[in-house]
């Protein structure tokens, strides 16, 4: 239930998300949902990727600074109050959301959550005795 994300360090300088994503390609990657947070002097970006060992392999051996993290992504329907209500068996269960970011699906039917929370087996049992999907890990990296 658990997939793992790529998180790449990236200079703030012209350039480098550029660079980080044609590393991925050239080896045919492929980026399934990313997000980007940003400091002053550098940016972090969050990647599932269809192959996260190659990945992480690849984007080392350019130089890039990468590390690996245990997400959930969670089915959610695409409607008004979707995300609020996922999050409700988190908050009712006391765990923390470190992140998330949230992408709906080509059907348009439902959007998929990815959170990074401290509580990883408290946040699936919660949300799977709520009735929400909880993806697999392959599942989640061929969205």
């Amino acid at each position: 239930m658990k997939a793992r994300q790529v998180s790449v360090f990236l200079e703030n300088k012209s350039g480098r998300l550029y660079e980080a994503c044609k590393c991925l390609a050239e080896e045919k990657i492929n980026i399934r949902a990313l997000s980007i947070a940003e400091t002053a002097d550098y940016g972090v970006l969050r990647l599932i990727v269809n192959e996260p060992d190659k990945a992480m392999r690849v984007m080392s051996e350019k130089g890039f600074t990468v590390s690996e993290t245990e997400v959930i992504a969670v089915e959610v329907p695409d409607e008004p109050g979707g995300l609020a209500g996922v999050l409700a068996p988190l908050y009712e269960a006391n765990v923390n959301i470190e992140y998330l970011y949230c992408f709906v699906e080509k059907s348009g039917e439902s959007a998929i959550v990815v959170f990074r929370v401290e509580q990883l087996d408290t946040a699936i049992d919660s949300l799977q005795r709520s009735g929400y999907k909880v993806m697999r890990e392959e599942d989640v990296y061929r969205i």
